[in-house]
């Protein structure tokens, strides 16, 4: 990182934050990731550290030419490359890495063509390792390790699923059986516990038909029963147990939500990790359930909005910077917590980035923007050697290089650093402050904290930058990364207004001032979810060593509640008051309120998941169904907050409409149902529907409509 120079002094970057020092951007802080840089990688095909635990047989290939085969990749090859220092020289400080969990060992054939379990989707155990990456202490070896480099560790987890199945051939590859420690549970056919269901596969038409349908031939859980509820709940404990600091949970979007919330709570009410969620979105697409889903669940989301639009004008050329800005404005909107979210350029789901067309200038560039932009940024392993390859397996090929010198590994090695030094680029807002088709430049600010972002995507002109104003104090300001994709150093006047300056064709340039924060400026809250007693780790600036207050809403939280007060964090019992949305503030010893940060979700109690049914409710065109009730996980008896609208295809049909919702446990509810026609509500009569729903596992009402 290039020393910042004002005034013709040179000062250091960071007067108040030191890198990997403040508790924010420290290992132990497993709920706040938006200092961190996480890369994500294939197990399989990363490197193979222990060839004696690679599979025998069909089902391996050493040469790793046949991508659907298992290539020997495991935790010990990860683990090598920790001790290594790769991950630490180029920055990174948390490892996505593939689902940990039991596999089929079987090869399936599709068609003529074999494939293997070798991504970690095909789980039959999600309470033992699966043998090909480890044994359990081959993966404690590797949290340690990663501990001891500052590394977090995520796994993928898959609930939605366990492997391919076939209703009618119970000899079809492992028939989906999921076991329990070894233990089995059931098979797909025959399945008479109502572990799976058995409503054929989904045509993605709804969300409906997406959740409560098998996602391709995948045997797909029934999150109804309370014996899956009990596992998933206990898995995940294991999970926990053995030092994870994340999970990124697959097909969120084919799951109830109310089963997802109802864990999320189990979750942050024994070991709180941060956990995002992969809810697919194609190019242009946006989708009022996701937001929802990222608002209510607990549980944070992939930027698909952010990668698709990412893609276009970086990769593609089908949109310009006003499509870029416009799809940071809308996000910044409709998410209530927009830095949480994890950006990505490409996957393991989609072509990569890199291709024989694309520049490797343009990924450069993308990386340059992904990494100072807003949200959790993740790069999936290769990038940085420039890796190819277009669909599944393709974009799953072995890692090509473990070099160190590529222009793309530097710019990583010289953004990354950057999150943890700036709480700008952390946990700053976003504001455009000069854009055409070709330049954007953008501020990234957080209190007094400042970095200013230049991007000239087009390769072959260069701009005269004019006009340019910026939050930056008087002083000239050198390029962070040094040039490394030609940018210059930038002139600073006062009043914020920049020299007229050249951007050189294919640039990048990042200035930024780091001054010591004096008064409280909160940047995030982790987790966003809890019942009172739930313990939230507040992180920020300027808070002081002294204990001051935190409020939520109007509560005030002082005292031994407030577990440790630090200049950059605070730990803090959440209080007893009514359950619902609040904003959280601090406010210092010296009396000084910090900003609010929007959206903390106070639940009743412990949750339980339900499923509501109700017969009989007939309704005209453009009506639809809706529950309400007595405690705020249904609504408070507000129309405007009720959960629906309600299914009526699958698990039942019209004119029977059901949901799964999240509820507090062992609680007496008051509910009724209500007709929605966009500002029209229509209520039942009758008095009220009763339920107590259960300490514990799942269940379901039945009423019909009064």
């Amino acid at each position: 990182m290039s020393a910042l120079i004002l005034c013709g002094l040179q000062l250091p970057a960071a007067t108040s934050d030191t890198a990997y020092a403040a508790p924010d951007t420290s290992v132990t802080n497993k709920q706040n990731f938006s200092t961190d840089v996480i890369y994500q990688l294939f197990t399989d095909r990363f490197y193979d550290g222990n060839s004696s635990n690679n599979p025998t047989g069909s089902a391996y290939d050493a040469s790793c030419t046949n991508l659907r085969l298992y290539c020997g990749g495991d935790w010990q090859g990860i683990t090598d490359k920790i001790n290594a220092d790769y991950f630490t020289d180029m920055g990174i400080t948390a490892l996505w890495i593939s689902q940990p969990v039991e596999n089929i060992y079987s090869v399936v054939n599709y068609s003529g063509t074999s494939i293997t379990s070798y991504h970690g989707y095909w789980a039959r155990d999600f309470k033992k390792t699966n043998p090909y990456f480890g044994s359990f202490t081959d993966f404690e070896n590797l949290i340690s390790a990663a501990h001891a480099k500052g590394l977090k560790i995520i796994i993928d987890f898959a609930p939605n699923h366990t492997s391919p199945a076939m209703e009618t051939d119970s000899s079809f590859a492992d028939n989906g059986r999921l076991y329990d420690d070894g233990t089995l549970l059931a098979g797909y056919t025959g399945d008479t516990a109502g572990i799976f269901h058995h409503n054929g596969g989904t045509d993605f038409s709804s969300l409906e038909d997406g959740i409560y349908k098998n996602l391709y031939d995948l045997a797909d859980i029934n999150h109804n029963n309370s014996q899956i509820d009990t596992y998933f709940k206990d898995a995940i404990k294991l999970w926990l147990d053995l030092g994870i600091d994340g999970i990124r949970v697959d097909a969120v979007k084919h799951m109830p939500f109310g089963w997802q919330k109802n864990w999320m709570s189990a979750i942050n009410e024994y070991k709180p990790v941060f956990t995002f969620g992969e809810w697919f979105l194609g190019a242009n697409e946006s989708d009022p359930n996701n937001y929802q889903f990222a608002n209510e669940s607990g549980m944070s989301l992939l930027d698909f909005q952010f990668n698709q639009k990412v893609r276009q004008v970086f990769r593609d050329n089908t949109d310009t910077m006003y499509g870029l800005d416009s799809m940071l404005t809308s996000t910044a909107a409709n998410y209530n917590q927009v830095n949480d979210l994890v950006t990505f350029i490409d996957n393991h789901d989609m072509d990569r980035f890199k291709t024989g067309s694309v520049d490797n200038r343009q990924l450069e560039l993308a990386l340059a923007l992904t990494l100072t932009s807003r949200g959790v940024p993740a790069i999936y392993y290769g990038t940085e050697h420039y890796q190819t390859g277009s669909g599944d397996p393709d974009n799953r090929g072995p890692m090509t290089s473990f070099s160190e010198t590529t222009t793309a590994f530097n710019v990583i090695k010289a953004l990354a650093p950057l999150r943890k030094s700036n709480p700008a680029i952390a946990y700053g807002t976003t504001q455009q402050r000069w854009i055409n088709n070709d330049i954007y430049i953008y501020e990234r600010k957080f209190g007094d904290s400042v970095a200013v972002v230049a991007i000239n995507r087009n390769l072959s002109s260069s701009a005269s930058i004019s006009g340019l104003l910026t939050s930056l104090p008087a002083g000239t300001y050198t390029d962070a990364l040094s040039g490394l994709l030609s940018g210059n150093s930038v002139t600073i006047g006062s009043g914020g207004a920049a020299s007229t300056f050249t951007l050189a064709p294919g640039a990048a340039a990042v200035w930024q001032s780091t001054p010591a924060q004096t008064t409280p400026k909160l940047g995030h809250i982790g987790p966003v979810m809890g019942k009172a007693g739930t313990v939230v780790t507040i992180d920020g600036r300027g808070f002081g060593s002294s204990k001051g207050t935190v409020y939520w809403g109007t509560t005030a939280v002082t005292g031994s509640s407030i577990l440790s007060w630090e200049d950059t964090q605070i730990k803090v019992i959440a209080p007893s008051a009514t359950a619902g949305q609040y904003n959280i503030k601090v406010r210092s010893a010296g009396a000084v309120d910090s900003n609010a940060y929007n959206g903390f979700n106070l639940l009743s109690n412990s949750q339980v998941s339900v499923r509501f049914i109700v017969n009989n409710a007939t309704t005209s065109l453009g009506e639809n169904v809706y529950l309400v009730g007595n405690t705020a996980e249904i609504g408070n008896w507000t129309p405007a907050k009720a959960i629906g609208p309600l299914f009526n295809q699958i698990i039942a049909s019209y004119p029977t409409w059901y949901y799964d919702v999240s509820v507090p446990a062992n609680t007496a509810l008051e509910f009724k149902f209500i007709k929605k026609n966009g500002s029209t509500v229509t209520w039942e009569g009758g008095s009220n529907h009763t339920f107590t729903t259960p300490a514990s596992g799942t269940a379901t009402v039945t009423v019909n409509w009064q």
